[in-house]
């Protein structure tokens, strides 16, 4: 009866292990590859799940983790886990002597985000999936870099970003992996290499220094000649303007003048006319006697010379003097 007992007692515990046993509690974003007698058999998925603890195994898969030591350093370490994350995962990988085309020794990290996208594939194409995908960044940076020189690789990083990613993506499609992307995070040139850079750059700087202020010069020049030309062009336009507007009033003064003559010498007509005179010679004589007063205007002395041809125009003055008398 005891034997019995204890053999009852001895199944129950063996069926509460193997229930226990065969429960798998899969969390989200997670996924566990059951292999059944060493085969592949099922993926779990999220949630609870029942396997024979007996003929099924979960597989393991190496991962990566990345420990801070006491010295304040991190250290790389692998572990087996049967849990596979589905999550995008980052890797950082430690500086690495790479050579550029113009053989310049330079060191870089760079960052590689990728994400499994198939569990089966990543454990059974590849043994260690984390150290795999670290070895095949490490040398295609090696060859991207090593096809350009160290100008471009300073200021080409998206271009070597999306070149990498690229490259990887195609590499790791056959692990079921896809890379997202990769990133640069330090280009790091030897310290003479970044002494000569910093001169050079400095007189770069001078130099676009001295081109900016050459060219504000000129330009200052440039826009004073050019005030000086407007102002010239615009002192022009208004002698030009007071000249035809003094041309135009003088015109204006002749024409009032000669309008005032022309009526002077209309009315002087008709009077002439009405007394039965001869008014040329009356014109010609006050012309005449116009003209003697300029010429004794300018002169000192009373000594007054006239041509002998001028003197038969005094003979008018008669006349002129007839028709005052008339008057």
């Amino acid at each position: 009866m005891e034997g019995l007992i204890f053999i009852a007692g001895f199944l129950a515990l063996f069926i509460i292990i193997f229930a226990i046993l065969g429960f798998k509690i899969v969390q989200q974003s997670e996924v566990m590859v059951i292999e059944r007698l060493g085969k592949y058999s099922r993926t779990l998925t999220s949630g609870i799940n029942i396997i024979w603890p007996i003929i099924d195994r979960p597989r393991e898969i190496t991962w990566r983790y990345i420990i801070e030591g006491m010295d304040g350093e991190k250290y790389v370490r692998f572990k087996k886990k049967t849990k596979i994350d589905l999550r995008e995962t980052v890797y950082d990988f430690p500086k690495q002597n790479v050579i550029t085309k113009d053989n310049v020794n330079v060191q870089i990290n760079a960052l590689l985000y990728f994400q499994i996208m198939d569990p089966v594939r990543a454990i059974y194409e590849i043994e260690n999936l984390p150290d795999a995908i670290e070895k095949l960044t490490q040398t295609t940076l090696r060859n991207v870099i090593g096809e350009l020189e160290l100008d471009e690789s300073l200021s080409s990083r998206d271009t070597i970003n999306s070149k990498l990613r690229t490259i990887l993506d195609e590499a790791t499609n056959k692990w079921g992996v896809k890379v997202n992307r990769v990133e640069l995070q330090d280009i790091n040139p030897p310290e003479d290499i970044k002494e000569a850079m910093e001169k050079q750059m400095r007189a770069e700087r001078d130099r676009r220094a001295a081109v900016l202020e050459a060219e504000g010069m000129k330009k200052a020049k440039i826009l004073e000649a050019e005030g000086i030309r407007e102002s010239q062009i615009k002192k022009a336009e208004g002698e030009k303007q007071s000249e035809i507007l003094r041309a135009e009033g003088q015109a204006q003064a002749k024409i009032r003048i000669a309008e005032a003559e022309a009526e002077a010498i209309k009315l002087i007509t008709q009077a002439i006319e009405t007394q039965n005179g001869d008014p040329i010679n009356y014109l010609i004589a006050t012309k005449y006697i116009s003209t003697l007063q300029e010429m004794v205007s300018g002169q000192d002395n009373k000594t007054v010379y006239i041509p002998y041809e001028a003197s038969g125009v005094l003979s008018s003055l008669g006349g002129i003097k007839e028709l005052l008398t008339q008057k």
